[in-house]
């Protein structure tokens, strides 16, 4: 019994002893990753709203038509339909010699009026919805693509290259809040034109990447949370003379953003 009773001592020892290794090399490994320094930044997502309502698809027309039927035969007459009807059996009356000429005749009839304004709607012309900006291909205009949310793009630097990205830039001394950051780096980036209202003090979004190995400095990489905003209406567009910009839709987006920034992104547009 005292033989087995050693083995038994001999091979818990052993377990715990490699436990005891394994933990260490574990939280070993945790300590060297959580040693990672990564810099924050805030990005923005500015967006324009659609200015005008979207064009019907064939299938959304004729539903619309049928709706518009069955308003018409459930709706009561007008006052103007009720004084047509009123006139026309003034004029049978009229030409039985039943009513006096001078009273009646010489009044503007509900007739001569939905003339006058049949003839004022005839001339008037609905503005166009593709505009000089569309036929242009002008990518920084505002006045592009009417019926669609158009999000702003800055050119910044990343490395030794340009890229078309949402304004971003890294949280400043003093800053306590990376909702200030994102106000800091729209002014930065596009100047003080851009009138926009911030929905929250929350991020909506996030994306990280790790610099290459020779842009490498104290951090290892960047971790970005996004804020949304909306243009005011009325606002000005970025003054000419500041950095490059696009207003693109969600589809020039995709063609426009590198992949996996794009995926990340796409997550939070509406």
């Amino acid at each position: 019994m005292s033989f087995l009773a050693s083995r038994v001592l001999f091979r818990s020892g052993s377990v715990l002893l490699s436990r005891q290794a394994s933990g260490k090399a574990t939280t070993g490994a945790v300590a060297g990753k959580s040693k990672e320094k990564w810099d924050l930044l805030a990005g923005v997502l500015v967006e324009r709203l659609p200015v005008v309502t979207k064009t019907m698809e064939p299938i959304e027309a004729k539903f619309k038509s049928i709706l518009d039927q069955i308003e018409f035969e459930n709706s009561l007459k007008s006052n103007h339909e009720l004084r047509k009807e009123t006139e026309k059996r003034q004029a049978e009356l009229l030409k039985a010699g039943k009513i006096d000429l001078d009273s009646e005749a010489l009044k503007q009839t509900a007739q001569d009026l939905e003339d006058a304004y049949n003839d004022e709607l005839s001339k008037f012309k609905p503005a166009p919805r593709l505009t000089e900006a569309d036929r242009k291909g002008d990518l920084c205009s505002l006045e592009r693509k009417l019926e669609e949310t158009l999000v702003l793009l800055a050119e910044q630097k990343l490395g030794g290259k340009s890229y078309y990205l949402l304004p971003q830039g890294q949280l400043g001394a003093g800053e306590t809040s990376l909702r200030q950051t994102a106000e800091r780096v729209l002014r930065e980036t596009v100047g003080d034109s851009l009138q926009v209202t911030f929905y929250g003090n929350a991020p909506v979004g996030f994306y990280k990447y790790k610099y290459p190995a020779a842009a490498k400095r104290d951090a290892v990489g960047a971790k970005v949370f996004f804020f949304r905003c909306v243009l005011k209406e009325g606002s000005p567009n970025v003054g000419e003379g500041s950095v490059k910009v696009q207003w693109l839709d969600q589809g020039e987006l995709a063609k426009t953003l590198q992949e996996p920034y794009y995926r990340s992104v796409s997550q939070f547009l509406l």
